[in-house]
């Protein structure tokens, strides 16, 4: 069982003008909710099943929208005023050994303690997140105990297989060597942008996945590089069919067909020194039809840097800090010139700007699993825009687990 709690605030700042998808410029606050429990059961030799119940309440701010490095992962795009409850991830897991030296598999959320072949094939289907699989990072991707943003949890240039809660139907299948991994997945999408019912199109509507992981080491400091490669179809609207249609503002909904969308992502992780580490993601997506599930960022590129409290004699503290630089293709910005919205943007025109983002966070053990953890954050052009922003994102959040 685990409890995440995160409050956040940021003070009123500059902006010219507001449109439906836009952060509130006045002063506000928000707080998000969350209650997990897990239950895992042995099943046969090798199998696993595994229930994650899920509770929420709240809302991110001005309603998670505004901002495409958005400051709290732990805020769900579908918020709720009273507690909501939902099974969010129910699957079985096969474990094919293959021989050869064993590794010792930990007891947490998602695994059965005990022994497994370093070499070995996982097999997993249900309902499951994605990111729980492909584009892990050892120091970026846990929003209960590590970065907060969205941009740092994966890599907001991939538009991961995900209903609005971020859990989806599908399957993946995994073959891990003791230097390399390899990893392919097949998911259903949503029927809308960012909504929460499956596309029952089977064979119209799909996001495939591929991951190569190479294991390497430097000076003995341990280190990963991760390529990964995707390829959605969903009944997605073209941004260039919505500007060249005299309708304003620009509707994407009304050139909605079953489209393409691709591209490439980089994930590095590499122990600097003991207790030190550093972290970054590269992404690519082709920028021409709709964002469909995650984020509106076309191109994406964060790095930051990790340090765990035993180098001040806290070894269960902490500290975090990173940042990310995010981009649209200009099919996508003339879009959003002319109007139309998008998943988290949409401020009625645009003042075009990369967006930039930072975090930098202090998680601290208080007791046992007991976690409180101070974060700050500042956003440059939010939802690429230039002309609001830039905004001080103060937050805390308290995590523990039983």
């Amino acid at each position: 069982m685990a409890n995440t709690e995160v409050v956040q605030w940021h003070p009123s700042f500059p902006a010219q003008y507001y449109g439906p998808n836009s952060m509130s410029s006045h002063a506000e606050s928000a707080e998000t909710v969350d209650f997990d429990v897990s239950v895992g059961v042995h099943l046969w030799s090798g199998a696993e099943f595994h229930l994650d119940g899920l509770a929420w309440q709240g809302f991110g701010l001005s309603h998670t929208l505004g901002i495409e490095a958005f400051p709290n992962a732990m805020a769900y795009k579908v918020g709720a005023r009273l507690a909501d409850a939902t099974f969010a991830r129910v699957f079985i897991r096969q474990i094919i050994n293959l021989g050869g030296e064993q590794d010792d598999v930990p007891d947490d959320s998602l695994h059965l303690a005990g022994k497994q072949d370093v070499s070995h094939i996982e097999i997993t289907a249900g309902e499951i997140s994605v990111i729980d699989i492909f584009d892990k990072n050892a120091y970026a991707g846990d929003p209960t105990t590590q970065f907060m943003n969205w941009a740092f949890v994966g890599n907001e240039a991939w538009d991961y297989p995900a209903n609005a809660l971020g859990y989806i139907t599908g399957f993946a299948g995994e073959l891990y060597e003791p230097d390399w991994a390899l990893r392919y997945g097949m998911f259903q999408v949503p029927a809308q942008a960012n909504g929460l019912g499956e596309d029952q199109a089977f064979l119209d509507a799909w996001g495939m996945v591929a991951e190569f992981e190479h294991h390497l080491s430097i000076r003995s400091h341990p280190g990963s590089i991760r390529l990964l490669t995707y390829l959605n179809r969903a009944h997605m609207g073209s941004y260039q069919q919505a500007i060249d249609s005299p309708i304003r503002p620009a509707n994407i909904v009304a050139t909605q067909a079953y489209r393409y969308k691709y591209g490439v992502c980089l994930n590095l992780e590499q122990e600097l020194m003991k207790d030190v580490g550093l972290f970054s993601r590269l992404g690519w997506s082709d920028g021409h039809n709709q964002a469909w599930v995650y984020s509106d960022v076309d191109q994406s590129a964060s790095m930051g840097v990790s340090l765990n409290g035993d180098l001040w004699k806290r070894p269960d503290d902490t500290y975090g800090i990173a940042g990310v630089v995010s981009a649209m293709s200009h099919s996508h910005q003339q879009f959003l010139e002319d109007g139309g919205l998008g998943i988290l943007a949409g401020d009625g025109a645009l003042n075009y700007g990369l967006e930039k983002a930072m975090e930098m966070y202090y998680n601290f053990k208080v007791y046992k699993s007991l976690h409180l953890t101070a974060d700050y954050q500042y956003v440059i052009d939010p939802a690429f825009n230039r002309a609001r922003g830039p905004v001080s994102i103060l937050g805390g959040r308290i995590h523990w687990e039983f």
